[in-house]
């Protein structure tokens, strides 16, 4: 009797556990690159770029570029230039090149290079939330020469719990949530780039760590917050 209980609180666990990634993904979208020129190939700043929600959008730096976080498939980016309009269709492209014209047309082409930036132009996005710069200096101050060991004397409420299992790398929390089933692990991205954790990044190759605990420019992936690692000579 306790084997057949037993297994079936194992099931309801792995179930519950499904259902959660699955919503998850069921939100989640990609992030998204975009460069904005004119006709000839010039960089545009200042565009403003959103999906649904104008209050929540990126503008184009002075090389064109604009980052969004979580874009899916069927969404339409809605690009405004001197107070006209464009309407772009997504159509799954994950990093695309934008060239406005005279009228409300405008060329879009997919670009694979964009698209392996990851999340690299979201930071040019509109940012709301509290963020902590740590620089080399401060983290080699700390003595310690794992980067998560130092990060961890900086920041406060960041936590790595423990494992005893060979192999399995220990959890990380910066919000201070703890949850049975979803995870509550933050993003963790090395120049823009997701990675699984930062156990290979050398304190002595960083410029600076950003810690931001509210990170909704990066979306559903950033709701246990995001570690980001700017690495030397990244920019």
């Amino acid at each position: 009797m306790k084997r057949i209980l037993t297994k079936v609180l194992v099931i309801a666990i792995m179930l519950s556990m499904t259902v959660c990634v699955m919503a998850q993904e069921e939100m989640q979208g990609h992030p998204f690159n975009g460069v904005i020129t004119d006709l000839l190939g010039n960089p545009i700043r200042k565009a403003k770029v959103y999906l649904n929600n104008p209050k929540i959008y990126a503008i184009s730096d002075k090389k064109g570029r604009v980052g969004l976080s979580e874009i899916k498939d069927d969404d339409t980016l809605h690009v405004i230039y001197k107070k006209q309009l464009y309407m772009i269709p997504v159509e799954g492209r994950q990093g695309m090149r934008i060239k406005l014209g005279d009228q409300l047309n405008a060329l879009a082409e997919k670009d694979e290079h964009l698209v392996d930036v990851g999340y690299g132009f979201v930071r040019n996005r509109e940012k709301t939330s509290s963020s902590s710069g740590i620089t080399r200096y401060q983290l080699m101050q700390t003595g310690r020469t794992n980067l998560m060991d130092a990060l961890k004397m900086k920041v406060p409420g960041l936590s790595i719990g423990s494992t005893t299992i060979p192999g399995e790398k220990a959890k990380v929390n910066i919000r201070g949530v703890s949850s049975l089933n979803c995870s509550t692990e933050p993003l963790l991205l090395i120049d823009g780039v997701p990675v699984s954790d930062l156990d290979h990044v050398s304190i002595s190759d960083v410029e600076y760590v950003e810690v931001i605990k509210d990170a909704n420019i990066y979306g559903v992936r950033g709701a246990n917050g995001v570690i980001s690692v700017h690495t030397r000579g990244s920019k």
